[in-house]
This record gives structure tokens, sequence and C-alpha cells, in this order.
């Protein structure tokens, strides 16, 4: 299925008081309701755009913890429909009978990371964190401006749509990796993870073009990521969890600047 639908649509300019108007073909990025089913039993409905559904739904068990590897994911089926897709998943027994024992139901829409907690206690609940210890050193500051130019000419959606976030994966000399993208944040993220997990946990660093909100910090963590760059804010509890979880959090990085809240041991700035 197509990230992009393209549509005829009504440009109006407003020049010294008057409206001109200019019939053009404008690129919309897909929408789609995608039902994760576990072992048979639909979980979760998120809203993404359908491209990397594979890298999605493993990202995703990780990042909420519905799996502790990507061995435990034995296989998935692509099924779309009238409606939306289904992405049929078999996972191993002991975690599917732990997910049904915290089986919610929860509703996704776009730029939403935890609808559907039912208790205050689940919101740092919803997955185990595995901080790793220090595999990340001397990162060096003056790489992000060429990790920023290099994030800029690959958002291929974004330049077709203005629409999408991404999540993007660099080397510690900057080198890109991967890159995702999605209409959901969250989903940029996980479709990142899934990638990130399937290549093995490279050594390196994810930056992301949205804020650095507490639920983007906790995918991170849950999937052993130590280091998040962001191009916009961050917020109180993603700088608290970062900061008891020996994370490197990053915020507002911008050409020749950069805000380090947590983890600037990882960083040479000498």
């Amino acid at each position: 299925m197509s990230s992009i639908i393209k549509i005829s649509s009504n440009r109006i300019i407003i020049e010294n008081g008057s409206f001109l108007q200019q019939k053009q073909e404008d690129n919309l990025i897909r929408e789609v309701p995608i039902a994760l089913v576990y072992n048979g039993i639909s979980h979760v409905v998120m809203m993404s755009t359908p491209s990397d559904l594979e890298d999605f739904a493993l990202g995703f068990s990780l990042s909420e913890g519905i799996i502790v590897n990507k061995n435990q994911l034995f296989g998935l089926d692509i099924i779309e429909g009238q409606n939306g897709i289904e992405i049929e998943i078999e996972i191993a027994t002991r975690q599917f009978v732990a997910l049904k024992e915290k089986r919610r139901s929860m509703t996704g829409r776009t730029g939403c990371g935890i609808c559907g907690v039912e208790q205050l206690e689940q919101v740092q609940q919803n997955c185990k964190l595995f901080p790793k210890s220090n595999r990340l050193q001397n990162i060096n500051p003056l790489i992000f401006d060429h990790c920023l130019e290099q994030l800029e000419q690959s958002q291929t959606l974004s330049h077709q749509t203005g629409a999408s976030h991404a999540a993007a994966f660099f080397t510690l000399d900057g080198k890109l990796l991967a890159i995702r993208e999605d209409v959901g944040r969250h989903v940029a993220l996980d479709k990142l993870l899934g990638w990130y997990a399937k290549a093995g946990e490279p050594i390196g660093f994810v930056f992301v073009t949205s804020r650095a909100s507490f639920e983007m910090v906790q995918k991170c963590l849950a999937c052993g990521v130590e280091m998040l760059c962001a191009i916009s804010a961050t917020t109180e509890m993603a700088y608290q969890l970062a900061n008891e979880n020996n994370f490197t959090l990053l915020a507002f990085t911008r050409k020749h600047k950069t805000t380090v809240y947590t983890g600037s041991h990882r960083l040479n700035l000498a």
C-alpha cells in the first residue's frame, strides 16, 4: 500500500486584498488503522503510515515489553483489508501468557503514545527497561550538524507531504544507518527500533524530528538504546526517566547548538 495519495486542491493566494485561485495536485500522507494481533488476539489499533510495517511490529513489540528480544517473535503476516491493515504476529507462548495478563483495551491515535492506559501506575510499567551501561563514548557534538543535514535530506515523505515525523539512527561518527518516517512520531520511532533489533543493535544513537517526550525515552530504554537526540523540546518526565537510567538525553538540537539534559559523560566536550 502506498504511503502517499495524490489529490486535486485549490490554492488560495491573497494579493493586494484580492483572492487568486490556483488548481494544483497535492500529495497527502496516508493514515491507516493498523491492528496488531498477537497469537490471534487483537491487542491494539494504531493510526500509522503503511510503510515498514514489519519493522513497526517488531519495534512496537519490543518497546512495549511484549517481547524482550527479537527471537521471541516467530513470524508475522500483513493482511490488507477494506477498513485497514492487520498484522498477525506469532510470539512465544510465555510472552503471550504475560501479554494476556496485562492486556488492556487501547486505541492509539496520531502522536499518541500511552492512550488507553487504565491506571496511573501503568504509565511507567508498560515495558521493562533494559539500559545498557556505556557502549557510547567520546561522541563529538560537532557531528550533530552533519546529522541534521543528512536527516533533512533523507526525509522523503516529509518532502512530499510536509506531514511526517522521522526517527534516524547514526553511528558515533555521524553516519546515517537508517531512517523511518510516519505520520505519528511514536510509530516512526517504533519502526526504527524494529530495524535496530533486526540489525543486531549497532552502536550509535537515535535522532528524532519531534520532541523527546517520556514515551520516546522509555521506548529507547526498553530496546537498549543509550542516547536520544531531538530537534524539539523534552519534558520533565522524560528528563527524570533519563536521569534515573544512565541515559543521554539531548533536545533543541539545531545547527551549531544543542542542550544536554542528562548523560553528558558520553560526549567529548574537551
